[in-house]
C-alpha cells in the first residue's frame, strides 16, 4: 500500500527513513523549512520541493535530471533499499509529489509510502516531534527514470485526437471550468480538450486523510466507466496535487504506475 498510517510509522520508526516535504503556496507566506526546524518527526529528513526541482526552466516543480536527483537523494542519505515514509505538513499535496519524483527515478514502488494525514494527524495524536536536525551519512544512491511516468505537451496535444489515455485533471471544478482567473499569472482560463476534472481535495476526509477505498471508487467513477483502467494521466496547475490523484488512484487499483503531465496547466495554459 502506498499509504502507512501513524500508528504504523512510530511503531516501526527506527526501520524507515522519513522524509518531510512540507511546502506552502508563496501566498500562506509559509516556510516549510522554517517550520521543520522547529517541529518535526524525529529523524526525519527535510526535502525542499522547490529547490530540488529543475532549475533552468520557468515552469514550476519540473523533475530534475538523473544525475541531480542522484545527487539530491545521496545527499539525504538513503539508500536505494531504504523503506520511505514521506509526509508534509501541508495538507498531503507535496508528500504525494515526493512520492512520485521516488517512484519516478526507479525506487521500489513497495518501498515508498506516504504518512496518512501527515504531520497534523501525527501532532493532534500528541506523537513525538523534535527540533533536532539528524546527523546524515552521504551514500551512492542509483537511479534509472521510468519515462513511461510522465507525458509532456506534445503527448498531450497527440491524444486529443488518439484518444489513447484519460486525462484528469485536480484543479477545482471552478478553474477547470474557466469560471475563476489562474493564481499564476500568464495563463489562461480553461482546460485541456477531453480532459475530465476531480478535485484533489474529494479523494481527502476534512482531516487530511485519505478516503477509504469504497469512497475513492465513488469519487474515480465520475470520470471513469472501468476502475482497471491504466492508460490514465494525471493534471493540475503545476503537477504537484496531480499527484494526490495519482496515490488515490492507486489505492483502487494497484496495477496503476502513476503517470502525470509534468508541465500541467502552467504549462498548457500558458498565452
Amino acid at each position: 500500500m502506498s499509504l502507512v498510517e501513524t500508528n504504523w510509522l512510530e511503531q516501526n520508526i527506527n526501520k524507515v527513513k522519513i522524509i518531510d516535504c512540507s511546502w506552502h503556496m508563496p501566498q500562506t507566506k509559509r516556510n516549510g523549512f522554517s517550520e521543520y526546524k522547529i517541529n518535526h518527526i524525529p529523524e526525519a529528513i527535510f526535502f525542499d520541493l522547490d529547490f530540488n526541482s529543475k532549475k533552468d526552466t520557468e515552469l514550476p516543480h519540473m523533475l530534475v535530471e538523473t544525475d541531480d536527483w542522484k545527487e539530491i537523494v545521496s545527499k539525504m542519505g538513503i539508500k536505494n533499499n531504504d523503506k520511505i515514509v514521506i509526509y508534509d505538513n501541508s495538507d498531503v499535496a507535496s508528500a504525494c509529489r515526493c512520492w512520485f519524483n521516488f517512484i519516478y527515478f526507479g525506487h521500489n514502488p513497495k518501498l515508498v509510502h506516504v504518512l496518512n494525514g501527515g504531520l497534523k494527524k501525527w501532532i493532534i495524536e500528541n506523537r513525538q516531534v523534535t527540533a533536532e536536525i539528524p546527523n546524515i551519512k552521504i551514500t551512492n544512491y542509483n537511479c534509472i527514470e521510468k519515462k513511461e511516468l510522465v507525458k509532456n505537451k506534445n503527448f498531450v496535444d497527440q491524444n486529443i485526437k488518439e484518444q489513447k489515455f484519460k486525462i484528469i485533471d485536480a484543479r477545482s471544478k471552478e478553474r477547470f471550468e474557466g469560471k475563476v482567473p489562474e493564481p499564476r499569472k500568464g495563463l489562461r482560463s480553461g482546460n485541456i480538450e477531453n480532459s475530465f476534472c476531480i478535485p484533489f481535495n474529494e479523494c481527502l476526509n476534512e482531516n487530511k486523510t485519505f478516503k477509504n477505498k469504497d469512497e475513492l471508487e465513488n469519487v474515480f467513477k465520475t470520470c471513469l466507466e472501468n476502475l482497471d483502467e491504466k492508460n490514465i494521466v494525471f493534471s493540475c496547475g503545476s503537477g504537484v496535487t496531480a499527484c494526490v490523484l495519482a496515490l488515490a488512484y492507486s489505492l483502487i487499483n494497484d496495477k496503476y504506475h502513476p503517470c502525470i503531465y509534468d508541465g500541467s496547466w502552467a504549462e498548457y495554459g500558458l498565452t
